[in-house]
C-alpha cells in the first residue's frame, strides 16, 4: 500500500483557517463528500464519534482523524493543510497545521491499520512536513505526499 492508493488528487486541499474542531470535521466530511462521493452527514458523524474516544493529534503539528463508514468500500484519505494552526488537544500539546484523515470500511480487515501505520510513519519525517507547510498548491501537496520513497505498510 502506498499514499497514492488512498489519497484522491480531489482529497487535497489548503485552507486559510479553521474556527474549530467541529468546523474542521465539517470541511472534511463535504470534502469527502465531493471527492468520494460519502454522505457528508454520516462521515461527519463518524469523525466526531471517533474523536469522542480520544483526540487524534499525535504531534509535530500532525491530526490523523479516522473513521470508519458503513458502505465504503476500501480505504479513502483526505489531506487538509492549514496555514493557520489550530488547537487539537495534541499529545504534544502543539497546534496542528497537517490534517490527515483516513476513513474506512466498518467491515472487519487490517487496511485501515496498514493505513494509519503508513501514513503515520510519513508524516513523522520531518523533511516531508516542511515540504507540505511551504506548499499551498493542492497539486503539489498531493505529489509532496505521494512521490519519492515511501514506507510500506503491505
Amino acid at each position: 500500500m502506498r499514499i497514492g492508493d488512498i489519497l484522491s488528487p480531489a482529497a487535497v486541499r489548503s485552507q486559510a483557517q479553521v474556527s474549530s474542531k467541529k468546523r474542521l470535521f465539517h470541511d472534511l466530511a463535504e470534502l469527502a463528500a465531493q471527492a468520494y462521493g460519502l454522505d457528508a452527514g454520516r462521515t461527519l458523524d463518524a469523525l466526531q464519534e471517533r474523536e469522542s474516544l480520544g483526540a487524534t493529534g499525535v504531534g509535530h503539528g500532525v491530526a490523523l482523524p479516522h473513521a470508519r463508514i458503513s458502505g465504503l468500500d476500501h480505504v479513502a484519505g483526505l489531506f487538509l493543510r492549514l496555514e493557520k494552526p489550530m488547537d487539537f488537544d495534541a499529545v504534544d500539546r502543539q497546534p496542528v497545521d497537517l490534517v490527515f484523515t483516513l476513513l474506512a470500511p466498518d467491515s472487519p480487515g487490517v487496511e485501515h491499520l496498514k493505513a494509519l501505520a503508513l501514513v503515520s510513519r510519513t508524516l513523522r519525517d520531518e523533511r516531508l512536513r516542511a515540504k507540505l507547510r511551504a506548499n499551498t498548491d493542492p497539486v503539489a501537496l498531493h505529489a509532496v505526499l505521494t512521490d519519492g520513497p515511501e514506507p510500506s505498510a503491505g
